[in-house]
């Protein structure tokens, strides 16, 4: 006989299952109800009363007064709120700011509201209820959660909470579910990454463990360190583990690693939360993407990729989206972000109902690890190593290495040199240094000990050239890309 909370968890998958049907059986108008509400509520904003939207009725009169904007654009507003002003970007003050590592900002607030903040916490929640009406299996909800996150401690700034988005949901996890789950309140204020991972491998050891929750590359190394202490699989450790949630990097080159640390195949839920809003999340475990979230107080309009960087690219709603082609996302939420281009690239697998995956970033980048390393950055680190050197690159990409032969994960540089440096390893530590300076992500991802510092590979005298030529690209506007989430093209070295 079920005990009483998979029963009530059952219960409420069935009523939540209903609810999202209906907003998902009616995209068009869940959108344009979710725009109306949006426009009407920021009218007497700061942000509203510069772009007239007293004046906006419909979707091309939001097109002529709200030009896209990334975060350098939307900056000036931000920095008002952040110095304790009211009705800026939304109505009155956040409740917090989720602190970021931006890629060209330094560091971003992005505005978590009260009206906001709810849907982050319910689209969690929403996910685990469907995976259960779908399987039917409710059983893990008995047993111990762990949910791999950043440190819960907020500081306060004008008024406002200020912290990482994970720290700042961990203060929502609902009461039912606090007495199963780990690591303790303690463990999880730890700053220190490797120290905090110690810590939880302590502490759930000999638990009951069911659900595992978090990015990839920090539940491997949890289960890298339980394996170590243990001397068994992560499978025979916790017999009763058998769903993982995650979000952040693309899991599919981490599955075959996974499987083997476990020991078995364990179901799987996809989740695609930013600071910005909680967009998407698997609904179903044998369809491809995600359930996009359209009556979560975001409303989206979408750019092909390919257009994007034209003149006036055309801006589309889900209404005119078609599948497999690649579009970045734009978003309008209740957290006070107006035509906001979150970088992020998306492609939809199904318009009935609305599912998408995340295809990569609108700019090449590495964030096979959480990263968001961008082109800039590795271009500004080999410039800092090489400058007042000797040492002359004719080309080089960057490519993660996820699953070396030994040690930690790096970043693997395939440099082409023109002239070689005296000595390799100094200059791959200089570039190294160079980059934990401009990307902080990267700096805690290789002092907690996830990563380990860059690795260079030597690329024989024109084998970029001979790699062009392969794939039909030599000369021309044809340009290597300066790095890329995957090994897809330096494996054209080997």
């Amino acid at each position: 006989m079920l005990s009483l909370k998979p029963a009530i968890a059952k219960s409420l998958a069935k009523r939540v299952y209903k609810n999202i049907k209906k907003w998902a059986n009616k995209p068009i108008e869940t959108q344009e109800k979710v725009f109306q509400d949006l426009i009407s509520k920021a009218a007497a904003t700061a942000f509203g009363k510069d772009h007239d939207f007293i004046s906006i009725n419909n979707y091309s009169d939001f097109i002529k007064r709200v030009p896209i904007r990334d975060y350098e654009d939307l900056k000036p507003y931000v920095e008002k709120v952040v110095a304790g002003e009211e009705n800026i970007l939304w109505v009155g003050k956040p409740l917090y700011f989720a602190k970021t590592s931006g890629t060209t900002s330094g560091s971003k607030y992005i505005p978590i509201t009260k009206e906001s903040m709810p849907t982050h916490v319910e689209a969690a929640r929403n996910a685990i209820l469907l995976y259960i009406h779908e399987t039917g299996n409710a059983k893990f909800v008995d047993g111990k959660m762990i949910f791999l996150q950043g440190s819960p401690v907020l500081k306060e700034q004008n008024g406002i909470q200020l912290g990482r988005l994970s720290g700042i949901v961990a203060h929502y996890v609902p009461k039912y579910l606090q007495k199963n789950r780990m690591p303790s309140f303690k463990t999880n204020c730890i700053e220190d990454w490797e120290t905090k991972v110690d810590a939880i491998v302590e502490e759930t050891v000999r638990e009951d463990m069911t659900v595992i929750s978090g990015i990839p590359s920090w539940v491997q190394m949890y289960f890298e360190k339980l394996q170590q202490k243990t001397g068994k699989q992560v499978g025979d450790i916790f017999k009763n583990f058998n769903l993982f949630i995650f979000g952040g990097v693309n899991y599919e080159p981490y599955r075959a690693k996974f499987e083997n640390l476990i020991g078995r195949k364990v179901d799987s839920i996809e989740l695609y939360p930013a600071s910005e809003g909680f967009f998407a999340f698997q609904d179903k475990q044998n369809e491809k993407g995600m359930l996009l979230q359209l009556n979560s107080g975001i409303f989206y309009e979408f750019i092909k990729a390919d257009e994007f960087f034209n003149d006036n690219p055309k801006r589309i709603t889900i209404a005119d989206v078609e599948v497999g082609i690649n579009y970045v996302m734009i978003i309008s939420t209740n957290a006070g972000l107006w035509a906001y281009n979150i970088g992020d690239t998306v492609e939809f697998t199904s318009t009935n109902p609305y599912r998408v995956i995340v295809s990569g970033r609108i700019k090449h980048f590495i964030s096979a690890f959480g990263e968001h390393v961008i082109g800039k950055e590795v271009e500004q680190a080999m410039r800092d190593a090489t400058l007042n050197t000797q040492v002359r690159v004719s080309e080089f990409t960057v490519a993660p290495q996820i699953n070396p032969n030994e040690g930690l994960p790096y970043h693997e540089w395939f440099v082409e040199f023109e002239n070689e440096p005296e000595n390799l390893s100094a200059l791959a530590k200089k570039i190294d240094e160079s980059l934990q300076k401009q990307n902080s992500y990267y700096f805690d991802l290789i002092e907690g000990k996830v990563l380990q510092p860059l690795k260079i590979t030597k690329v024989k005298k024109d084998g970029f050239q001979k790699y062009m030529k392969s794939v039909g690209k030599l000369g021309g506007q044809n340009k290597i890309p300066r790095l890329s989430n995957d090994r897809k093209i330096v494996e054209g070295f080997s």
